[in-house]
């Protein structure tokens, strides 16, 4: 992820997805017509999106994608960080100056605001959405029961044209960010049992379970509480005590963390940015959110 004033951001995205997303039409048994289109990759001929698309359909290309992040660019004063992933579709990891620092405790345990840009091939809108990076263990989350913070981007020919419209927008979510600190800032004051929140999270064994299922369960619990005390004393936190009390904002990111860096994973999904975007969708992080989210009612 490399610093880059806002003239530079769409020739490193346009870089970095330096292909088109063409539409095919698809044939039957015996090269028989059908009314079905697939999406393919002009570089590597794959195969985009999770299924066949109309003769209607037009597919976005990279120009949409930089219109996107030139707009986010403009919106936070034009020097951003920018990483790029593709997989059925196009993401954007886009990230602020340091100068928008929110410090949760101390010196040490710092987040900052992340713009993540989706533009898929499943007939949904483009998203945008405002979460954090947490440098102290580098998470990186989008928070979903936090109003403001994800906008829909409608897809329409020339995207570049509504470029006012889109900064906009993204200066509308960009004001989200006071919204999400205030909540990571609540979340730090309130306290639970580590234990309790994990029993809540993943539950316990059945009785009749096999030795395999309590393995998994006692490993996963050990991998998560030694992630929480390493975070304990980078932060300076004092001895969480026999009661296993810590801050909300702790027990969720190291339940987070712990699916984001170290849970097993498929084959396919083991760059950063691909288990970035796994563990936004896990279960169990959801399930962890929600509790946590539950103590701001």
């Amino acid at each position: 992820m490399t610093k880059q004033q806002a003239s530079d951001v769409s020739s490193s995205v346009r870089a970095a997805f330096d292909f088109s997303v063409d539409k095919f039409p698809l044939a039957g048994p015996d090269g028989m017509t059908t009314p079905w289109y697939g999406l393919f990759r002009s570089d590597t001929s794959e195969v985009v999106g999770t299924g066949s698309v109309t003769s209607r359909y037009v597919p976005h290309q990279t120009d949409d994608v930089c219109a996107l992040v030139d707009a986010a660019a403009e919106a936070f004063d034009g020097e951003v960080d920018c990483k790029t992933y593709f997989r059925n579709g196009h993401y954007v990891a886009i990230a602020p100056t340091k100068e928008q620092r929110l410090s949760v405790y101390g010196t040490a345990d710092n987040v900052f605001p992340r713009i993540m840009v989706r533009a898929g091939y499943d007939g949904q809108a483009f998203h945008a959405s405002m979460g954090y990076w947490r440098d102290l263990c580098s998470n990186l989350y989008i928070m979903r029961k936090v109003s403001g913070t994800t906008v829909s981007i409608r897809h329409t020919s020339g995207l570049r044209s509504k470029m006012d419209d889109l900064i906009q927008t993204f200066q509308l979510l960009k004001q989200s960010w006071g919204t999400l600190g205030d909540l990571i800032l609540t979340l730090q004051n309130r306290e639970v049992s580590m234990v309790s929140f994990l029993d809540q999270v993943y539950g316990q064994p059945a009785p009749d379970a096999s030795q395999t299922a309590v393995t998994i369960h006692k490993n996963r619990t050990e991998a998560i509480f030694q992630r929480l005390y390493r975070e304990r004393v980078l932060t300076g936190r004092p001895d969480m005590g026999s009661d296993f009390k810590v801050s909300a904002w702790e027990a969720f990111n190291a339940v987070q963390g712990y699916v984001q860096h170290d849970a097993r994973t498929k084959a396919g999904f083991k760059s950063d940015f691909a288990r970035i975007l796994k563990a936004g969708s896990d279960a169990s992080v959801l399930k962890a959110e929600n509790l946590v989210m539950a103590l701001t009612a």
